[in-house]
């Protein structure tokens, strides 16, 4: 049975979806809390980090059920996500217990949760936007995660454009013994330009937007994390206390190239990686009694589950909203602000696309659709098939980034504690931003058109286009805008959920939702 032949015969049985129950932002663990309403997550601790990595021959293992199981290993680092941590486990105390020198040390600065979805968690049980930390002192709002696999993929490839031109322009220049200039161009976007020499050095004083390594970092404001791994093992730590073990990381950081089970490459000899707060299992950096406090099976199933995370949602369009998205490519908001980008290799397992659909949006309007992205693979193993991404080209739609810093004038200008003054930042992407005020990397600007007219230096002129558009024109722009949203998983109906208005208890009960469970080898083991 072909992958799709596979979803199309589970989308039938999706009754099946009923043995999960709906998930909320945070979800206390019904092993430990039981409850009438049966809310939470269904296993333990323990029983999600299971047989630690091992291998595809693992049973239970962060290897085993990604390889074979994958739908699986998305829906445990979900729970994982939403999952509130206890003292017990090894949350907190915050980095030092929050004293030190917070010019120097950040994390001071990140404040204490006891879960992802406590930063990350609007619109509810989604891997979405909502906390604010004092990790600078006008603070930094948490931006949310859609598509973030998508971004990790485009920033990667995007590297490796231009470190091969720098790699050709080196090569060239040592075989004419002249000197070679190189535009740096990817995916249709300018980095600007470099020049080799015949001795192998390279002037890179002409290179926009990126760091002179040509390394670029989808994540942060600033652009400061090339991977999710290195994401999420900082944020347990900086935000929860809790210490990662990950050999992954720290084998990259000690020079070595490794790749991660979600495929992404990373090789410390080219790139700096920070390592693990924790080295061993036997290690307890916090010193609070608890060592192993995340394992690297877990950081397995996070990494697998943010790699394929959803990307955002389009809302209604019409007349209005087509020439609101006319209007902001002519003014020149597309120049920064690309709305669609291809990936050549694709590591995903599935597609979710999320449209407007009044029919069968029973609840919100939206209806999400799962599209399968792998093969499968009987290993003569015995065990389920191995399903592998198909490793397809996907176009990305509706992102509207360039991933290069910008200088936005001083409006956008933010201070750090050791008394500097960060002056670029990423371009962020538009996908989502008509759910997600207030805006900017300091939430500090309260609408739309407030964040559009603080807009200047390398986006003066269009932000001077905007400020002199009649009012009906920017209210097209604006209606575009607002069409590009986020939306919460347990409450959108599917092809995996479509749900059904007419069952008692409605909408409490059978809203539909973005059901994964029927996507597991077995949908009656419930995460």
């Amino acid at each position: 049975m072909t992958p799709e032949q596979k979803m199309k015969a589970l989308v039938i049985c999706v009754a099946l979806a009923a043995l999960t129950a709906t998930a909320l932002g945070q979800l206390p663990d019904k092993t430990r809390t039981p409850n009438v309403a049966n809310e939470g997550i269904n296993k333990s601790l323990a029983q999600q980090i299971g047989a630690g990595r091992g291998d595809a021959l693992t049973p239970n293992s962060s290897a085993f059920i990604i390889a074979r199981d994958p739908f699986r290993a998305i829906r445990r680092g979900r729970q994982l996500f939403q999952r509130k941590h206890l003292r017990s486990e090894g949350a907190g105390p915050l980095s030092g217990d929050g004293v030190g020198d917070i010019n120097v040390n950040l994390a001071l600065g990140a404040g204490l949760a006891d879960s992802c979805a406590a930063c990350h968690g609007r619109p509810r049980g989604s891997a979405g936007f909502g906390g604010d930390v004092v990790t600078r002192p006008d603070s930094r709002d948490s931006p949310h995660l859609f598509g973030l696999g998508l971004r990790e993929m485009l920033a990667d490839e995007i590297t490796a454009d231009l470190r091969a031109i720098r790699a050709r322009a080196i090569s060239e220049a040592v075989a004419q013994q002249c000197a070679v200039t190189r535009r740096l161009n990817s995916k249709g976007i300018h980095y600007g330009s470099i020049t080799a020499y015949p001795n192998g050095a390279v002037d890179t004083s002409e290179i926009e937007g990126v760091d002179a390594d040509l390394r670029v970092k989808p994540f942060f404001a600033h652009g400061g994390t090339i991977s999710i791994r290195e994401f999420i093992v900082g944020a347990w730590n900086d935000e929860m206390g809790l210490q990662a073990v990950d050999p992954d990381l720290t084998a990259a950081a000690a020079g070595n190239r490794i790749i991660t089970p979600s495929g992404m490459v990373l090789d410390g000899s080219i790139d700096k990686i920070k390592p693990a707060p924790a080295a061993t299992a036997l290690d307890d950096p916090d010193m609070d009694g608890v060592a192993n406090e995340i394992p690297v099976s877990l950081v397995d199933f996070m990494e697998f589950y943010l790699l394929n995370y959803f990307t955002p949602a389009i809302y209604e369009q019409n007349t209005q909203t087509a020439i609101g998205r006319r209007i902001f490519e002519k003014i020149g908001c597309a120049v920064c602000h690309v709305p669609d980008l291809t990936i050549n290799r694709d590591r995903r397992v599935a597609e979710v696309e999320s449209l407007y659909d009044t029919e069968r949006g029973i609840f919100n309007n939206l209806f999400a659709t799962a599209i399968p992205l792998f093969n499968s693979i009987n290993d003569g193993s015995g065990w389920p098939a191995i399903k592998r991404p198909r490793f397809g080209r996907f176009v990305v739609k509706n992102i509207f980034t360039d991933f290069k810093r910008h200088d936005l004038g001083p409006n956008f200008y933010e201070r750090n504690f050791d008394g500097t003054i960060r002056q670029e930042f990423l371009t962020r992407p538009l996908w989502g931003v008509g759910t997600t005020a207030p805006y900017g990397h300091d939430g500090r600007s309260v609408n739309l058109t407030e964040v559009i007219l603080r807009h200047g230096g390398e986006a003066q002129e269009a932000q001077q286009e905007f400020r002199r558009l009649p009012y009906p024109l920017r209210s097209k722009l604006l209606d575009f805008l607002n069409t590009l949203i986020l939306f919460p998983p347990d409450d959108t109906a599917s092809n995996l959920d479509p749900g059904d208005r007419s069952a008692p208890g409605f909408p409490q009960f059978k809203h539909g939702s973005i059901k994964l469970t029927v996507l597991f080898n077995d949908p009656t083991d419930v995460e």
